[in-house]
């Protein structure tokens, strides 16, 4: 019965997003908006995968936002590849930077967290410096635009929303099926004693390079489609420390232990912000936005899903 409910509310939430949204804002600047949050809400669920399941905290997931997004703007520039294949061979591209850090998965902590840190400055050095690859620090202009497909100029707004929602959705999908396998019991598992584990014969250090892989390519994903929304590169934009503080703020706000927590932090904390704090302190803004983590990490230290879910839970049982 319960599972059922579930069901329900997920099948309703998604006809909302999918269809009474894109009707009820059309292609205004709210929906601009949204495809922002969503965006970071992408990045944030890729890092909550990486360190809920892998345990495995990362300062570093810029690395793979800017590496996705070159690879899908110089296919499509340079090789005359489509938007959409290039979208996901950034991705690819992305989990091939990915291979690069296999080094540090033996760290454990802040250590991890600051190695691949320093990747992605490597990265972006590499970018400003192959001036005749990606145009360096002037970057690379007229990135071919999201294609039209059955009709829907998915450039739009409107179809912009919905390529990136798409990709948000089948991400869940991929983290709530790694979740419920015996991969995701043995990652678990790992949390409790990393050492015990490997006893019993889990290959901590694979299923680590796993997960890295599979964030690595959820991010490059998105980069490639900010690169193809926005059509413009450069790289301090696109390995900028926002593609990390941000994710990871609205993850941790929203509830990183859960798959819908990052993405409704990203948008609580994006729209909140973008549209209260910054009409309210048009300069100092994110003052009010950290004032806002520190009150949600002090009311509830596991994030706003949790605590929503606790209380429609408790209601229920009251009744």
């Amino acid at each position: 019965m319960l599972n059922s409910k579930k069901t329900g509310v997920w099948v309703a939430l998604l006809i909302v997003a999918y269809a009474v949204i894109p009707w009820l804002l059309g292609n205004s600047y709210v929906m601009s908006l949204l495809v922002a949050a969503l965006i970071i809400g992408g990045i944030a669920l890729a890092w909550a995968l990486l360190s809920n399941l892998g345990g495995m905290l990362s300062f570093g997931h810029s690395a793979f936002f800017g590496v996705g997004a070159y690879v899908s703007a110089l296919l499509t520039m340079k090789a005359g590849v489509g938007v959409m294949p290039a979208m996901l061979i950034g991705g690819v591209g992305a989990v091939v930077a990915s291979v690069a850090m296999l080094p540090v998965l033996r760290l454990r902590g802040v250590y991890f967290a600051l190695a691949i840190l320093a990747y992605a400055i490597i990265f972006r050095v590499i970018a400003t410096q192959w001036e005749s690859m990606t145009g360096g620090s002037a970057g690379l202009a007229s990135i071919p635009h999201l294609p039209t497909v059955w009709g829907m100029d998915l450039s739009s707004r409107i179809g912009s929303y919905l390529v990136i929602l798409t990709l948000l959705v089948v991400f869940a999908v991929v983290y709530r099926l790694i979740w419920t396998s015996h991969y995701g019991m043995a990652l678990r598992a790992m949390h409790g004693s990393e050492d015990a584990t490997r006893v019993v014969g889990v290959n901590s250090v694979l299923l680590k390079a796993l997960m890295l892989f599979v964030s690595a390519f959820m991010t490059g994903v998105i980069g490639a489609f900010n690169a193809h929304y926005i059509n413009f590169l450069e790289p301090d934009y696109a390995f900028s420390g926002t593609w990390v503080i941000l994710p990871v703020v609205a993850a941790i706000f929203g509830g990183y232990r859960t798959i819908s927590g990052p993405i409704v932090g990203a948008l609580v904390v994006y729209l909140v912000d973008q549209l209260i704090f910054k009409d309210f302190i048009p300069v100092g803004h994110q003052l009010l936005l950290g004032a806002l983590l520190v009150a949600m990490i002090i009311g509830s230290p596991s994030g706003l899903v949790p605590l929503v879910t606790h209380r429609f839970r408790a209601r229920a049982l009251s009744r």
